[in-house]
């Protein structure tokens, strides 16, 4: 009995030590988001946490095309096409890598694996001397091919798993009825992996809509700046910040990604392959 005793007793001590490092590290993220909530309404808002003076002026003071609406719009171009063209060249890199046996698969695989890893400053100074001699500097369609490229070998290995979920035979039967490889991919594996393809989607968008860094080495018009980067414009050169403007900003700029999780999370993540199998 005094051996169980024991035990519970270290067992009782464990939970509490582990719920207060939980309740610690929720703090940690909740109070960051309580001064968001808070000074998005606080007339006299500071970078402390304090009772706001309830006010909607910071959300009118916003409300304009140069200061927002124009660089959300970027953002969203930005990140629907950035995602859309690696969703695209990941679904034709990963169909061979998935359904055929090459010779140079694993050691390819292994290069897309390295690409992951590396860090995207390692390369920005070749890549800006490449836009400089193309004469695609301050252009949103080569900077949404250099972030689609960067988001690719992530995205060939997510698609690539979904894909070799979907069973060849499927396949096989459309290939005696006739139909090429890309019509069997187009009509038969890509409905299938409609989920895994919307999972991977979501994760570059969501991945282009927080990009800073790109967009503000390669793009310098204000007109064409994103959200990431057009947030500056809330810090004067004299070291002010413009704290309740800004809550607001933010509140604005995390909307799409509130919704995509959202949509995310109702989606589920298994496929649609009810019905195409028997047994």
């Amino acid at each position: 009995m005094a051996i169980v005793s024991v035990s519970s007793a270290r067992k009782s001590s464990g939970a509490k030590i582990s719920n207060a490092v939980l309740l610690l590290l929720a703090a940690c993220f909740l109070l960051p988001l309580a001064w968001l909530l808070t000074a998005s309404v606080n007339a006299d808002a500071t970078y402390e946490l304090t009772a706001p003076v309830l006010t909607l002026g910071n959300f009118s003071a916003i409300m304009n095309a140069q200061q927002t609406f124009i660089p959300l719009l970027n953002s969203f171009i930005l990140a629907v096409g950035s995602a859309t063209v690696t969703v695209v060249a990941a679904v034709l890199a990963a169909y061979p890598l998935s359904r055929y046996q090459m010779r140079f698969k694993r050691p390819f695989m292994y290069t897309v694996l390295f690409g992951t890893c590396l860090p995207i400053t390692a390369i920005m100074v070749p890549v800006y001397s490449l836009f400089v001699q193309l004469n695609l500097l301050d252009s949103l369609g080569g900077t949404i091919l250099f972030m689609g490229a960067t988001f690719l070998p992530i995205a060939i290995w997510m698609t690539k798993n979904f894909m070799d979920s979907v069973p060849i035979s499927l396949e096989e039967a459309a290939w005696i009825d006739g139909a090429s490889s890309m019509k069997a991919l187009y009509y038969v594996v890509l409905p299938l992996m409609r989920p895994g393809l919307a999972v991977v989607f979501i994760f570059v968008f969501l991945e282009g809509w927080g990009n800073f860094f790109v967009p503000f080495i390669l793009l310098f018009a204000a007109d064409k700046q994103p959200a990431s980067v057009s947030i500056f414009r809330f810090f004067d050169e004299y070291g002010g910040v413009a704290y309740g403007e800004l809550a607001a900003f933010s509140i604005l700029y995390s909307l799409p990604v509130i919704v995509l999780y959202i949509l995310s999370r109702a989606m589920g993540g298994s496929f649609a392959l009810s019905g195409a199998m028997k047994g």
